[in-house]
């Protein structure tokens, strides 16, 4: 026996090391096809509430072919990122050619489509790499929800690379499956694409050659009504946030009772509204029956928090 050689590998019935052997056909795979459907409407959802111009997901095509190919396809222009699936014990590839990327800063920073399409080629910025990273996390959640039906995942990302030599996850000769995505936003689009070895796959085989929907058949409406009454009635807990301060470990092991603490904050200073951490509403400090009391201003423009957090990195 070779030292790759696997040792369960005689243990697999015949059917099933016969078509290890083929590889996988993504004909014989529907499921593979609505798994993608899936992830591009998830991302179109998640990436809708980033920005008023919509953006719009679609399915381009699911092809076989060797991983380095599929990497020499997109050198030098695209941004990649590794996930490791401890689920299925491999790395996949997930990531955004240049026209995705261009794109995308123009959706986010409120261009309305007028300025020509940047063509140019030159190495990426911070803030482009930046925001592909946002936007990689976002598509990772969106992959682990469009699997949620087959295969529980949980992607974790190791890193970003911008040349295709170093997004490794595999031998270059390997099989692999790639799915390509397609954008849609300002009358100008892109490529997502998503590299999984045959490795990966081979063991979710039977389930993929099977389609099953996540969607419920039918609907009781008086259950619908007692859900949304009682999701209504769901108690959370707001907290209001004046000021934050960033100390040292040094300045907070000396504390002190009595001790005063400094701050910039005003009568006049809005006041942040939170909800799990989610930052909600801007509001201005008052009195109401000698009580401390917030009136709500303004909502939280999230496109702008969005990117202020991109840019604060």
């Amino acid at each position: 026996m070779s030292e790759n050689a696997n040792p369960n590998e005689h243990q697999k019935p015949l059917s099933d090391r016969l078509l290890d052997a083929a590889g996988i056909s993504v004909d014989r795979l529907p499921m593979l096809n609505v798994i993608f459907d899936r992830m591009a409407t998830y991302c179109a959802d998640s990436f809708r509430t980033m920005s008023t111009s919509p953006s719009y997901f679609s399915l381009n095509g699911i092809h076989n072919g060797r991983l380095g190919d599929m990497l020499e396809t997109y050198e030098p222009n695209a941004i990649a990122a590794v996930f490791h699936v401890p689920e299925w014990d491999s790395r996949i590839l997930v990531g955004f050619d240049r026209d995705f990327i261009f794109t995308m800063i123009e959706v986010l920073f409120g261009a309305d489509g007028g300025e020509p399409p940047l063509d140019e080629e030159r190495s990426f910025t911070n803030v482009e790499i930046r925001v592909s990273q946002a936007l990689i996390d976002r598509v990772g959640k969106a992959l682990q929800a469009a699997f949620a039906t087959i295969s529980k995942i949980t992607p974790k990302l190791e890193r970003l690379e911008t040349r295709m030599d170093f997004a490794v996850i595999g031998r270059r000769n390997s099989m692999a499956v790639c799915a390509n995505l397609l954008l849609q936003a300002l009358a100008r689009g892109g490529e997502l694409f998503v590299i999984i070895p045959h490795s990966a796959l081979n063991p979710l085989r039977q389930s993929l050659t099977h389609v099953v929907s996540g969607d419920a058949v039918s609907s009781d409406p008086a259950w619908s009504r007692q859900m949304q009454t009682e999701i209504q009635r769901t108690e959370v807990e707001l907290k209001a946030v004046l000021e934050e301060r960033l100390l040292t470990l040094d300045e907070v092991a000396n504390l002190r009772i009595g001790q005063v603490i400094a701050l910039d904050a005003t009568p006049r200073t809005f006041i942040r509204l939170e909800c799990n951490d989610q930052l909600l509403y801007w509001c201005e400090l008052g009195q109401s029956d000698g009580s401390y009391a917030l009136r709500v201003t303004d909502p939280v423009d999230q496109k702008r928090e969005f990117i202020d957090d991109i840019l604060s990195r």
